[in-house]
């Protein structure tokens, strides 16, 4: 972690490092909303792989991710904020670049990993290089700053993916990562050039780490081939779930007896913290995983084009980034679990709300609900966040806030895997039911298909096209349903968290300077632990 500089920039320099590390946060987070557009395209190139192939590129890069969260306050201790800062940045130009030139999926994946890896390192040391320029009366202001363009990834970074893919090509996406990525290590190195820090040589967990790093991908690899591969019918599936389930047990066991686990698992000994912990990874798999489903199918089932899509999302900032600042206060005035009870409901009702869509919606139609989402998504971090903080000991409240990102990343992973899963199941289901609904085997009298058949050939078809284009009609109806099912599934388990997150204890209001105080001794506690 840095130290706090008395020579804290001022003016336009301080203006200057703002925008620059804001702009490396929003790019690092698009990678993965952003690609999410891109998949389809990205797919076809990649030696013609099917869609789901080119999922992969973005649940693993989520994977890696989490991964870099652990390595990068050791790194920092170790060489200084932003250096390190710095060199992560160069890095993720580097591996950026790879990802542009990539032709096959087997190296794009890879690339796309340590990409993520990358990110997850300049990601929170990012926003300790800037909340340490900030005085301290004026570290909620920045937090609220952080807050606002945390949303930008899931709203801009969706249009600007569908429009590089519409106008310069998906990899264009990646090459414009190598000029920020590069223009912004230039600028915070130059700004912060010579910064003193106070280095701290502390032991890394290698062993928990690998054994994280063997659980995550290991699950995030069956969880991303299952539907491809028929599951535990593959071997390689099957292998994957030994070697998980035997890394499983002894990654909890390892960092139960480390001094300085990558992953403390003590923290959920706290009741509040574990709740706040289990709201946020399962909220966040089902948001993460809609989000990611819903931008392809726009395109791929409703014939969005890519720019378009990408409007629907952009709709979500309208009321998210007003929002996300005024949560962040409300949180000192209102009971957190409140706070997030009524968001929770506020999402099972939108969710609810897009689900029960039974034909293909114009924009205006998709946009209103998605408008209400962004309202909920932007209420969605805060309340949990101050909620997990609450009764933990100071020298834990900064590894606390790490994990909590953390595990909330690697539930966005899963979620948009087991959405897919969703999908492929309830696809055919559905399909079946509308052949038998329609085509009289449910009712005799009721044969609406042999109808619809008699009038394409009247019309000029022959009775292979008619048989061609009833069944194109049928699967995007069927696929349609199942992606309202994946919605209504989702609005069931927010409501389910809903109650369970008053199982948390009261949150008192803390006054800001109680608050600044707080964050300050937690800083100098977690200094003198691990130094």
């Amino acid at each position: 972690m840095p130290v706090t500089d008395p020579r804290r920039l001022r003016g336009w320099r301080f203006v200057l490092l703002n925008g620059a590390i804001g702009l490396a946060n929003v790019v690092a987070l698009s990678n993965v909303p952003g690609y999410t557009i891109l998949a389809p395209y990205a797919a076809a190139n990649l030696q013609g792989v099917t869609p789901s192939f080119g999922t992969w590129a973005t649940t693993d890069h989520m994977i890696g991710l989490a991964l870099g969260f652990p390595i990068a306050r050791w790194l920092a201790a170790r060489f200084g904020g932003y250096r390190v800062y710095t060199a992560a940045l160069v890095l993720y130009a580097v591996v950026s670049l790879f990802c542009a030139t990539a032709e096959i999926i087997w190296s794009f994946v890879p690339a796309r990993i340590v990409l993520g890896l990358a990110g997850g390192v300049v990601l929170p040391i990012g926003q300790a290089l800037l909340l340490s320029e900030y005085p301290d009366q004026k570290r909620t202001l920045g937090v609220g700053i952080w807050g606002v363009l945390s949303m930008a990834p899931f709203t801009l970074g969706v249009f600007l993916g569908g429009w590089y893919a519409e106008n310069f090509g998906w990899r264009a996406f990646f090459y414009s990562n190598v000029v920020v990525a590069l223009t912004v290590a230039c600028v915070v190195g130059a700004l912060l050039y010579r910064r003193g820090f106070r280095r701290r040589i502390v032991r890394f967990d290698g062993v928990g780490f690998l054994l994280l790093a063997i659980v995550l991908l290991g699950t995030q690899t069956i969880f991303n081939q299952g539907n491809d591969f028929d599951w535990f019918e593959s071997p390689i599936l099957m292998s994957a779930l030994v070697v998980v389930a035997v890394a499983l047990p002894c990654f909890v066991i390892w960092e139960l007896g480390e001094r300085h686990p990558a992953i403390d698992l003590r923290l959920f000994a706290y009741r509040n913290y574990a709740v706040a912990v289990i709201c946020s990874f399962v909220g966040f798999l089902v948001i993460q995983g809609l989000l990611s489903v819903f931008i392809v199918q726009l395109q791929v089932l409703l014939g969005y084009s890519s720019s378009l899509a990408g409007l629907v999302y952009v709709s979500m900032i309208f009321l998210a980034a007003p929002l996300v600042a005024i949560v962040h206060e409300l949180c000192r005035d209102v009971d957190v679990r409140l706070i997030a009870c009524l968001n929770f409901l506020g999402f099972a009702v939108t969710l609810t709300w897009i689900g029960l869509f039974d034909k293909q919606g114009y924009f205006d139609q998709i946009a209103l609900p998605m408008t209400f989402f962004g309202f909920s998504l932007a209420a969605f971090f805060t309340p949990l966040a101050v909620l997990a903080m609450h009764g933990l000991p100071a020298a834990r409240l900064i590894r606390a806030a790490e994990e909590l990102t953390l595990l909330r990343t690697t539930a966005g992973a899963f979620g948009i895997a087991l959405q897919g899963v969703v999908l492929f199941r309830r696809t055919p289901l559905h399909q079946l039911d509308l052949a038998d609904h329609f085509g009289g085997r449910r009712f005799a009298s009721l044969d609406l298909l042999s109808e619809f058949t008699d009038k394409l050939q009247a019309s000029g078809f022959t009775a292979n096209m008619a048989q061609s284009q009833l069944g194109r009609f049928i699967r995007q109806q069927a696929a349609l349903l199942a992606l309202n099912d994946a919605f209504l599934l989702g609005a069931v388990v927010f409501a389910a968290l809903a109650a369970f997150v008053w199982l948390a204890y009261p949150h008192p209001v803390v006054a800001p300077t109680d608050r600044v105080e707080t964050l300050r001794r937690a800083e100098a506690e977690e200094q003198m632990e691990q130094g």
